[in-house]
């Protein structure tokens, strides 16, 4: 389950990107901003290279270095994807995320949206369906079954790419089909972007005006939907 689509574009990364800091939570580094008294968080569980890369540290509010400051790189060839999955399988992310979580709590936070990107996405799910967090949103998940999504328990948005290799337009349509019988009451939204590639959220080039616009318009229902359900 990994190919070139999950690496494609990657970024370069920047420990001195976006105007946030780095501390510990849960006993993880991460990249936080925002007021420190604020009773609202957004978690943002990244991709697999990590919270240093700049268009993801751009804006947030917290994002936890899950993959234990070891994201994937392609300089490193005695690691290539699948190797390095074995290192960091999305379900070993999930306890570090609840830790995350219960960090927030004790600092007075009282409601979550979380959000998570490719391999983050794994993690995201589980909180959901423990419901430790108000909302969530996932952008070109990998690694996620219908399976996995028919007990989250919280307001979900799955935002997928028409371009997608590890989880295509019929399977994120599957998803809310799932979620939607098995949960008639929850809030749950689905939608497809159009000529964009897995990853086209937190990777894709400033130049290419189409790319941007599609990845501000991702941004924008993330934080729309984070705006009705974390209150």
């Amino acid at each position: 389950m990994s190919g070139p689509q999950c690496c494609s574009n990657p970024p370069t990364l920047n420990p001195n990107s976006g105007a946030g800091h780095v501390e510990k939570f849960g006993g993880l580094d991460a990249y936080v901003t925002g007021p420190s008294d604020s009773k609202l968080a957004i978690l943002l569980i990244s991709d697999i290279f990590g919270f240093e890369a700049p268009k993801l540290s751009n804006g947030c509010v917290l994002v936890p270095f899950l993959l234990q400051r070891d994201p994937f790189s392609f300089e490193d060839a005695n690691r290539p994807l699948p190797v390095w999955l074995k290192d960091h399988a999305p379900d070993k992310s999930v306890e570090d995320a609840k830790q995350v979580v219960e960090a927030l709590k004790s600092k007075g936070v009282s409601a979550i949206g979380a959000a998570g990107f490719c391999w983050g996405a794994k993690a995201i799910v589980r909180l959901a369906e423990f419901e430790l967090i108000q909302a969530a949103v996932l952008l070109h998940p990998f690694y996620i079954t219908p399976d996995d999504v028919k007990d989250v328990n919280v307001p979900i948005s799955i935002l997928g790419a028409e371009i997608d290799e590890f989880c295509p337009p019929e399977l994120i349509q599957q998803f809310g089909q799932v979620l939607t019988a098995a949960k008639p009451g929850l809030d749950c939204h689905v939608k497809i972007f159009p000529k964009v590639s897995h990853g086209w959220s937190v990777r894709y080039e400033d130049e290419d005006a189409e790319a941007v616009k599609a990845a501000e318009e991702a941004h924008q229902n993330l934080l729309e939907w984070f705006a009705k359900h974390v209150k």
